[in-house]
């Protein structure tokens, strides 16, 4: 899922020179959804991941003023987010700290219009089977440029990883899923 991307420098600029609480509620409703969702996927609990979420994006209300010295306030955030996780894990005895390529991640179909509703639960299901069958970077880079909308290189800041190894994982998902429904729905 894509979200259409606000101009996220203009925003950056009305919250930081300006203290714009409108522009604020734009970068929220932009980057909120999906920081929760990355965090989740490295948490497995909803109520950490919201505390992450709400942290990043209060951090960055509460440092405005310096916003306008970060050159993408989407990796920033995201990076943010990863750390402050990975922290709650660290933090958190009853979870062991996982590495990131160690990471199950369960990407959620959502229904965008009234043509992608129609798409029925089996369909999903298998999709959804395709996708959980990848290997876990793989995944992660799939979910991060697919479901979030990061460009190759935000999701190489993210993942710490090049921009070859974020394309190679890519190249390989989208492989695979094509095989594998191609296989399903006999295409071949």
């Amino acid at each position: 899922m894509q979200i259409h991307s606000p101009d996220l420098s203009h925003l950056v600029n009305q919250i930081s020179l300006y203290n714009s609480q409108q522009a604020y509620k734009e970068l929220f409703k932009y980057l909120y959804p999906a920081l929760l969702g990355f965090s989740f996927s490295l948490l497995k609990s909803r109520e950490q991941a919201e505390e992450v979420a709400n942290d990043v994006m209060i951090t960055l209300w509460k440092n405005r003023k310096a916003l306008l010295s970060i050159r993408n306030i989407k990796v920033y955030a995201f990076v943010m987010a990863r750390n402050q996780a990975l922290n709650v894990l660290n933090k958190n005895k009853s979870h062991q700290l996982i590495a990131i390529d160690e990471l199950e991640l369960d990407i959620v179909l959502s229904d965008l219009n009234p043509e992608q509703s129609l798409i029925n639960g089996e369909l999903k299901e298998k999709l959804q089977f395709a996708i959980n069958s990848l290997p876990k970077q793989c995944k992660m880079v799939f979910k991060l440029i697919k479901e979030d909308g990061c460009s190759y290189k935000e999701t190489a800041a993210i993942m710490n990883i090049s921009i070859k190894t974020v394309d190679a994982h890519l190249v390989t998902a989208v492989k695979k899923l094509t095989v594998l429904l191609q296989v399903e729905y006999n295409l071949r």
